[in-house]
């Protein structure tokens, strides 16, 4: 009798877009290398409803109340958050492994594959108890861990690492050097991997953009952000000569107000778009929030970074800051207020030049590379299925 296709299952939510786009991203590449396997995506979120305090006390399901506050920009008070966030994940994680037992018992698994942080430790006991043949493996979407009880946890199997900093971490946590892969940055949406074969010059001009000038791409991810329209308005007054694109997401009302304004310099303004690619290839340099996303596919494209790192940065992001200037990949501001100095001076001298040397070095092959990991615990399924074979040592 014919054994079935291995089957890997991808645990993602929405609190924020970074993990469904990693989910995503890692189930196209494997369709279009037409890997044999089964390929299911498990928003946690739809799973725990019914079992969520959130809801329960705020009427608001965990993930959105986590979109609320980066569509408000009230990230200043995401440490006190977080720790609530894991009061209440301890305080819930009993149920929680439960209804992830009855889920594993109903839908079993070969490869189950984490993209998410604060769920870990309960993914690992669930599977122990419910489907222990199974292989547990968590890709971090971060640059680094946040620790403790975020990203990587003692019960964690294997662990996927974009960074050496990440790679370190697992290590000091106990983990065996042949449980940590490492990757050469992290995951993006395959798409970026597609060159985009254009006439800079001419695509600029279709947008009203001046063909030559130096091109900043302004991005705060899925919603914008009030802060866009400070540095629009800093740069519009600067002496230096360039020109804005600013991407707003979902906010329309964003789009609307910096379409307003009184625009001295070439502006040309995006709402939500699924071309970021095609943006980021008419840019020289990129401003926004230091997500782990929005940094790595702005250094895909070439592009050195302007960021910011203060009391309002999330913690689980101030490592990006650190990175960014250890490997001279950009400016870490203080706060944007500081914008039209740090574009002048990005632009007076060699420094956009030298960073994008430095940027042009990072090749990114993580998406490819994961598929690969990913096969070396799918590709023995047969013998494991053959034999009922232990679990490797957690």
């Amino acid at each position: 009798m014919p054994r079935e296709s291995p089957r890997l299952r991808i645990v993602f939510f929405d609190a924020g877009g970074g993990h469904r786009n990693a989910a995503n991203a890692i189930k196209t590449v494997i369709e279009q290398q037409q890997r044999p396997w089964q390929v299911e995506l498990l928003n946690l979120q739809d799973l725990l409803d019914s079992i969520d305090p959130l809801q329960k006390i705020a009427k608001i399901r965990l993930q959105d109340g986590y979109n609320l506050l980066l569509r408000k920009g009230w990230t200043r008070f995401t440490p006190q958050l977080l720790m609530v966030l894991h009061g209440m994940i301890r305080m819930w994680h009993y149920p929680v492994v439960r209804a992830l037992e009855e889920y594993w018992r109903e839908n079993r698994a070969d490869v189950v594959l984490s993209v998410i942080p604060n769920f870990n430790r309960a993914l690992a006991q669930s599977i122990r108890k419910a489907i222990p043949e199974a292989r547990f493996v968590t890709l971090i979407t971060d640059f680094a861990d946040y620790p403790p009880h975020f990203w990587i946890e003692k019960e964690s199997q294997y662990v996927i690492c974009g960074t050496e900093r990440a790679v370190a971490q697992a290590i000091a946590l106990g983990h065996r050097r042949n449980a940590i892969f490492a990757t050469s940055g992290m995951v993006l949406n395959p798409r970026f991997y597609n060159s985009l074969k254009l006439d800079r010059q001419a695509e600029r001009q279709k947008l009203g953009l001046h063909p030559d000038w130096p091109t900043a791409l302004i991005l705060f991810g899925g919603h914008g952000s009030p802060a866009m329209l400070k540095i629009a308005r800093a740069l519009q007054q600067s002496p230096a000569q360039l020109q804005l694109i600013l991407i707003c997401g979902h906010s329309e009302t964003l789009a609307a107000e910096l379409r307003r304004l009184p625009a001295t310099k070439p502006m040309f303004v995006e709402g939500f778009t699924k071309q970021v690619d095609y943006y980021m290839s008419l840019a020289d340099f990129f401003i926004g929030k230091p997500g782990p996303g929005s940094i790595a596919e702005a250094l895909h494209f070439g592009l050195p970074v302007i960021v910011e790192r203060n009391a309002s940065t999330m913690p689980q992001e101030r490592y990006n800051t650190e990175w960014v200037e250890e490997h001279e990949a950009g400016i870490v501001l203080k706060s944007f207020d500081e914008i039209e100095t740090a574009v002048q001076r990005l632009l007076d001298d060699s420094m956009l030049e030298h960073l994008r040397s430095k940027v042009a070095t990072h090749k990114n092959r993580a998406l490819d590379e994961a598929v690969d990991i990913l096969a070396k615990f799918m590709d023995d399924v047969p013998e494991r299925q053959s034999v009922f074979a232990e679990p490797a040592a957690w």
